[in-house]
């Protein structure tokens, strides 16, 4: 058996942008990625603390050190620039392997950079 299991979060990233004319998805600050443990293409979990929002998308590399999270698409609806958001990613593991897994999260600043 697998299980769905929190992977890594970003923690309250402010939107910088909402692109309605552009195909889909997040673009995050590359800085913002690796710190946690994302990959470009990968599948995440967008939570909006402004509106209670709630949608899956995946996450396209954004220029490092810029400070980007730009819901793009429609999802561009689902925000708008200086909302709070928590990114969070999963991944499967079997149980013995969730038991001793530690996510990583990531606390960006307001202008999202890591402090």
């Amino acid at each position: 058996m697998l299980l769905h299991i929190h992977k890594s979060k970003i923690h309250r990233a402010t939107i910088t942008q909402a692109n309605l004319n552009y195909v889909g998805s997040i673009t995050i600050d590359e800085d913002l990625m690796e710190a946690a443990n994302l990959i470009e293409g990968e599948k995440v979990q967008i939570v909006n603390n402004n509106n209670g929002e709630r949608l899956e998308t995946y996450v396209i590399k954004g220029e490092r050190g810029s400070g980007t999270v730009c819901l793009n698409g429609a999802a561009a609806r689902k925000a708008e620039e200086g909302d709070i958001v928590i990114i969070i990613s999963y991944c499967m593991m079997t149980p013995e392997e969730a038991k001793n897994f530690k996510p990583v999260t990531v606390f960006p600043n307001e202008y999202n950079k890591l402090t």
